[in-house]
């Protein structure tokens, strides 16, 4: 039986002293420096010694209270190690097609993309706090309307592409807003100028300096949430030299970034491969080689897995006892790793920005109000619906089953900041009153709805999806589950063409608000949970830059989605990772904020 380690304890509590604390702050850091590929003929050798504890349950972490944070130490430059060896293999849901270009990538791509890949402006550490990576350091205003940021000069582009400069940053960062495939991408756009309003604009000053002014204040919060890389899957660095050269779309395939990894070859729906970067200003890998092998079947990887043919894999918490089984394997585990629930589309009150209706609003929907108006009787049976849906849900029986315990009931989604609430937002699984409710709604025979899991390779999210939708059939509404991979329902998501309900996961945030940012009508990626009040809530406290005020501007935000069912949680989930027995026990990745698969495979030690 392997051994299980629980990783460091993660707050549910982000941390929201963050915004006060950046102002005129300089954070600093030290300088440093084609075939297919085949799986293993033979499983590894196996370990010394097999382990024999099993994974313990993950318990509830301890909130972290607003504190000042320190400043971090300089870093140092990468202690030598030997050249790089091995092959390290990774077995995932899917991969997709590879689009590296800034224009073109979208999740789940964007998961793999920045964490092996690219690098972005910071990071974030185990405190849950900003800190530098490709920014060296940035300096704000005290009326938070001007950012300075000073980037590293020593970071090569893979290919030959030569040095990094801020050129090179701003072309990737306009990128994003331009393909517009990116959550935050117009954020993005609405900070940097890039969106033409003239509430922005940004000034390169020198190879590594840049300044950007605003016309209202961007507190840090909000502005590390799209910078952040690696450990908080986001943007990432491309050369422009080689878009100029080959265009964005063959650059796409074949991209120059910044991180300790670099792509070789890539096949669609089978894998990525990717070589070590040697003398890598932030780390050289262990292993020579990483390999991404899209496998769908959880079976096909945990046989894998087995065999030695794969080192580490999406593993759902089902397959434990048959982990357990591997000699010289080992389970890792982090609490909250991230948030799954339901999204409900349709509730779309405004227009587009061309002055058009939203294509998906259709106020006959059950869970839809032909009115905004939260005091008129349209509004009311809509929520009255959307309330018995989420009663009908057992949630506690999916943590315990489908989790096998590691996880928590949730009931609406806070993006980790409001674990103290989580008492007074709370559905309890009533199915008769559920019944009672539809009936009372005008729908005694119930209605039909499409429910989609979005697949994004997190623990349990097609299976609890498809446990919703029997919970809701035994009410009476039919259910028509659609499958489809996140990448492939996306683009139905942000052009406001879906009608239906998904189950979504999602990951901890800097800032609760940022998150709920998406539940905005200008949004780029909308959750379908559209109304003015909401509009109003989201953005004034994102424009706030005393922390009670944030912290009230949240609870008002949180509190009229519940009030109103406008969106729903299903529960917290852990991160659970099976390591073979070639992997260093002693590894733990390096993402703490979006844990459906885990990132850091640099640091990764051969054993």
């Amino acid at each position: 039986m392997p051994k299980s380690r629980l990783g460091p304890r993660i707050s549910r509590n982000i941390p929201r002293a963050v915004v006060l604390l950046f102002v005129a702050l300089l954070f600093a850091c030290g300088s440093s420096a084609t075939s297919t590929p085949v799986a293993p003929s033979a499983a590894p050798t196996a370990a010394p010694e097999k382990a024999t504890q099993a994974p313990a349950k993950v318990g509830k972490a301890t909130a972290v209270p607003g504190r000042p944070t320190p400043l971090p130490k300089a870093t140092e430059a990468p202690a030598a190690q030997a050249k790089p060896s091995g092959t390290l293999n990774h077995g995932v849901p899917e991969t997709g097609i590879f689009q590296g270009h800034p224009t073109e990538v979208s999740s789940p791509r964007i998961q793999y993309m920045s964490s092996s890949v690219g690098e972005g402006l910071v990071t974030i550490g185990r405190d849950l706090m900003p800190n530098p990576m490709i920014a060296t350091s940035w300096e704000v205003s005290d009326d938070f309307l001007e950012w300075t940021w000073k980037i590293r000069d020593d970071v090569e582009f893979h290919k030959g592409y030569g040095h990094m400069t801020t050129e090179d940053v701003i072309y990737s960062m306009k990128g994003f807003y331009e393909g517009a495939k990116l959550a935050r991408a117009g954020i993005l756009g609405n900070y940097y100028g890039f969106d033409d309003k003239g509430d922005s604009s940004t000034e390169i000053i020198d190879d590594y300096t840049y300044v950007v002014k605003n016309s209202k204040p961007w507190v840090p919060a909000t502005v590390n949430e799209f910078s952040r890389n690696a450990a908080g899957v986001s943007v990432w660095i491309v050369s422009k030299k080689q878009s100029d050269e080959l265009g964005s779309d063959k650059a796409s395939v074949d991209i120059a970034s910044t991180g300790p990894w670099e792509v070789v070859d890539h096949v669609s729906g089978s894998y990525w491969r990717f070589k070590a970067v040697e003398d890598h200003w932030r780390k050289t890998p262990y292993f020579e080689e990483l390999n991404y092998y899209s496998i769908p079947e959880e079976s096909a990887r945990v046989a894998g897995f087995q065999t030695g043919n794969l080192d580490i894999f999406i593993m759902a918490f089902d397959s434990i006892p048959t982990i357990e089984a591997v000699e010289g394997a080992t389970i890792t585990g982090w609490p909250n790793g991230g948030q799954a629930g339901l999204n409900f589309y349709g509730q779309y009150n405004g227009k587009m920005s061309d002055g058009s209706d939203y294509p998906a609003f259709k106020c006959e929907q059950a869970w839809v109000s032909c009115s905004d108006d939260i005091e008129s009787e349209e509004w009311a049976t809509a929520v009255k619906v959307r309330k018995a849906m989420n009663i009908a849900i057992d949630r506690q029986t999916i943590v315990d089953e489908l989790l096998s315990g590691f996880g928590r009931v949730q009931s609406v989604r806070d993006w980790m900041g409001h674990d103290h609430r989580q008492g007074d937002w709370n559905y309890e699984y009533n199915p008769e009153l559920a019944k009672q409710m539809l009936d009372e709604a005008g729908y005694p025979d119930g209605f039909e709805i499409t429910l989609t899991p979005a697949i994004r390779g997190a623990p349990a999210e097609v299976e609890s999806c498809h446990a919703v939708a029997n919970y809701w059939e035994q009410i009476g509404i039919t259910v028509k589950i659609q499958n489809l991979p996140y990448a492939t329902l996306r683009p139905e998501l942000i052009t406001r063409n879906y009608n239906g309900i998904t189950c979504l996961t999602v990951s901890s945030r800097l800032s609760p608000i940022i998150g709920a940012s998406n539940y905005t009508t200008d949004s780029t990626y909308s959750y379908g949970t559209h109304h003015p009040i909401l509009d109003e809530y989201i953005w004034d406290t994102q424009q706030q830059v005393e922390q009670s005020a944030i912290e009230a501007g949240e609870l008002k935000v949180y509190e009229f989605i519940w009030e109103n069912s406008m969106a729903a949680s299903l529960y917290v989930h852990d991160g659970l990772w099976p390591a073979g027995p070639k992997i260093d026990p002693i590894w733990e990745p390096t993402d703490f904020s979006d844990m459906k698969a885990p990132s850091g495979f640099e640091y990764v030690k051969p054993r």
